[in-house]
Protein backbone atom coordinates (compact mmCIF):
# COMPACT_ATOMS: atom_id res chain seq x y z
CA UNK A 1 0.00 0.00 0.00
CA UNK A 2 1.47 3.42 -0.91
CA UNK A 3 1.38 6.06 1.20
CA UNK A 4 -0.86 9.24 1.27
CA UNK A 5 2.20 11.36 0.47
CA UNK A 6 3.16 9.14 -2.42
CA UNK A 7 -0.43 9.06 -4.18
CA UNK A 8 -0.93 12.90 -3.92
CA UNK A 9 2.63 13.38 -6.14
CA UNK A 10 1.58 10.86 -8.19
CA UNK A 11 -1.39 12.72 -9.02
CA UNK A 12 -0.19 15.98 -8.74
CA UNK A 13 2.65 14.74 -11.80
CA UNK A 14 -0.26 13.25 -13.67
CA UNK A 15 -1.90 16.52 -13.83
CA UNK A 16 1.08 18.71 -14.85
CA UNK A 17 2.62 16.39 -17.12
CA UNK A 18 0.14 17.86 -20.03
CA UNK A 19 0.93 21.31 -19.09
CA UNK A 20 4.58 20.25 -19.23
CA UNK A 21 4.56 18.38 -22.88
CA UNK A 22 6.81 18.70 -25.54
CA UNK A 23 4.98 22.17 -27.16
CA UNK A 24 6.09 24.87 -28.27
CA UNK A 25 6.30 28.08 -26.07
CA UNK A 26 3.84 31.22 -26.53
CA UNK A 27 4.84 33.06 -30.17
CA UNK A 28 6.83 36.41 -30.30
CA UNK A 29 4.51 39.42 -31.76
CA UNK A 30 6.33 42.45 -33.01
CA UNK A 31 3.31 44.38 -30.35
CA UNK A 32 5.26 42.49 -27.50
CA UNK A 33 8.20 43.56 -28.82
CA UNK A 34 7.22 47.23 -29.30
CA UNK A 35 5.79 47.09 -25.71
CA UNK A 36 8.48 45.86 -23.88
CA UNK A 37 10.67 48.74 -25.76
CA UNK A 38 8.54 50.96 -24.69
CA UNK A 39 8.30 49.94 -21.39
CA UNK A 40 12.18 50.00 -21.06
CA UNK A 41 12.61 53.48 -22.60
CA UNK A 42 10.13 54.52 -20.68
CA UNK A 43 12.16 53.10 -17.18
CA UNK A 44 15.57 54.13 -18.50
CA UNK A 45 14.02 57.67 -18.96
CA UNK A 46 12.67 57.95 -15.20
CA UNK A 47 15.95 57.12 -14.08
CA UNK A 48 18.39 58.89 -16.47
CA UNK A 49 16.76 61.56 -18.34
CA UNK A 50 14.37 63.35 -15.73
CA UNK A 51 15.47 61.50 -12.34
CA UNK A 52 12.46 60.48 -11.30
CA UNK A 53 11.87 57.87 -8.73
CA UNK A 54 8.11 58.14 -8.09
CA UNK A 55 7.56 57.46 -12.33
CA UNK A 56 10.26 54.85 -11.34
CA UNK A 57 8.35 53.37 -9.07
CA UNK A 58 5.32 53.12 -10.74
CA UNK A 59 7.27 50.88 -13.54
CA UNK A 60 8.76 48.43 -11.02
CA UNK A 61 6.80 45.58 -8.91
CA UNK A 62 6.53 45.85 -5.54
CA UNK A 63 8.81 42.51 -5.22
CA UNK A 64 11.40 44.11 -7.81
CA UNK A 65 14.82 42.02 -7.04
CA UNK A 66 17.79 43.71 -9.00
CA UNK A 67 21.10 41.49 -9.36
CA UNK A 68 24.47 43.25 -10.92
CA UNK A 69 27.66 41.91 -11.78
CA UNK A 70 29.17 44.65 -9.71
CA UNK A 71 26.96 45.08 -7.13
CA UNK A 72 25.90 41.48 -6.57
CA UNK A 73 22.22 41.84 -4.88
CA UNK A 74 21.32 45.44 -5.61
CA UNK A 75 17.59 45.55 -4.12
CA UNK A 76 15.36 43.03 -2.89
CA UNK A 77 12.26 45.34 -2.94
CA UNK A 78 10.97 48.46 -4.87
CA UNK A 79 10.87 50.79 -1.50
CA UNK A 80 14.75 50.79 -1.10
CA UNK A 81 15.61 50.62 -4.57
CA UNK A 82 13.66 53.83 -5.35
CA UNK A 83 14.99 55.42 -1.72
CA UNK A 84 18.56 54.92 -2.95
CA UNK A 85 17.54 56.38 -6.60
CA UNK A 86 16.44 59.36 -4.43
CA UNK A 87 19.81 59.29 -2.91
CA UNK A 88 21.43 59.59 -6.56
CA UNK A 89 19.46 62.35 -7.75
CA UNK A 90 20.46 64.52 -4.39
CA UNK A 91 24.07 63.74 -5.39
CA UNK A 92 23.48 64.57 -8.92
CA UNK A 93 22.27 68.11 -8.17
CA UNK A 94 25.18 68.50 -5.80
CA UNK A 95 27.24 67.69 -8.62
CA UNK A 96 28.80 64.52 -6.40
CA UNK A 97 27.38 62.44 -9.04
CA UNK A 98 27.52 62.81 -12.41
CA UNK A 99 24.62 62.47 -14.79
CA UNK A 100 24.37 60.01 -17.49
CA UNK A 101 22.64 58.62 -20.87
CA UNK A 102 21.66 55.32 -21.32
CA UNK A 103 21.31 53.85 -24.80
CA UNK A 104 20.07 50.21 -25.68
CA UNK A 105 22.89 49.28 -28.25
CA UNK A 106 20.47 49.09 -31.87
CA UNK A 107 20.02 45.48 -33.24
CA UNK A 108 20.34 43.33 -29.52
CA UNK A 109 17.14 43.99 -28.14
CA UNK A 110 15.09 40.55 -28.00
CA UNK A 111 11.82 40.26 -26.39
CA UNK A 112 10.32 36.51 -25.43
CA UNK A 113 6.77 35.97 -24.19
CA UNK A 114 6.46 34.24 -20.66
CA UNK A 115 3.01 32.52 -21.06
CA UNK A 116 0.68 33.96 -18.09
CA UNK A 117 3.35 36.38 -17.10
CA UNK A 118 4.82 38.69 -18.89
CA UNK A 119 7.93 38.67 -21.70
CA UNK A 120 11.72 38.37 -20.95
CA UNK A 121 14.07 40.95 -22.76
CA UNK A 122 17.57 40.83 -23.37
CA UNK A 123 19.40 43.35 -24.58
CA UNK A 124 23.24 45.31 -24.77
CA UNK A 125 23.50 49.06 -23.30
CA UNK A 126 25.80 51.50 -23.33
CA UNK A 127 25.96 54.70 -20.91
CA UNK A 128 27.73 58.21 -21.58
CA UNK A 129 28.94 60.38 -18.74
CA UNK A 130 27.38 63.77 -19.35
CA UNK A 131 29.37 66.60 -17.76
CA UNK A 132 28.20 70.31 -18.44
CA UNK A 133 30.28 72.17 -20.73
CA UNK A 134 31.77 68.62 -22.50
CA UNK A 135 31.13 66.42 -24.64
CA UNK A 136 29.18 63.75 -23.52
CA UNK A 137 31.69 60.43 -22.86
CA UNK A 138 31.17 56.87 -23.52
CA UNK A 139 32.07 55.00 -20.15
CA UNK A 140 30.47 51.50 -20.11
CA UNK A 141 28.82 49.22 -21.87
CA UNK A 142 26.53 46.04 -20.03
CA UNK A 143 24.52 43.11 -21.46
CA UNK A 144 20.66 43.13 -19.32
CA UNK A 145 17.99 40.68 -18.58
CA UNK A 146 14.65 41.89 -17.67
CA UNK A 147 11.47 39.91 -16.39
CA UNK A 148 8.95 42.36 -17.47
CA UNK A 149 5.56 41.50 -15.83
CA UNK A 150 2.09 42.42 -17.20
CA UNK A 151 -0.60 43.94 -14.90
CA UNK A 152 -3.61 45.56 -15.51
CA UNK A 153 -2.15 49.38 -14.99
CA UNK A 154 1.12 48.07 -17.51
CA UNK A 155 4.39 46.37 -17.54
CA UNK A 156 6.27 46.38 -14.56
CA UNK A 157 9.49 45.22 -14.52
CA UNK A 158 9.94 42.51 -12.05
CA UNK A 159 13.31 41.21 -11.82
CA UNK A 160 17.13 42.61 -13.73
CA UNK A 161 20.33 40.83 -14.13
CA UNK A 162 22.99 43.36 -15.24
CA UNK A 163 26.03 42.18 -16.30
CA UNK A 164 29.34 41.35 -18.47
CA UNK A 165 29.58 45.42 -18.03
CA UNK A 166 32.93 46.71 -19.25
CA UNK A 167 34.69 49.98 -19.14
CA UNK A 168 35.40 51.54 -22.59
CA UNK A 169 38.39 54.46 -21.15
Amino acid sequence: MRSPRVLVCLVLLAWAAPVFAQTAGPAATQTLQDEIAAADAALFAAVFDTCDPAKVASLITEDFEMFHDKGGLIASSAAPFVKDMEAMCARQKTGEDYRARRELVPGTLKVYPLNNYGAIEVAEHRFYKLEPGKPEKLVEVGKLTHVWKKEKDGWKLARVLSYEHRLTN
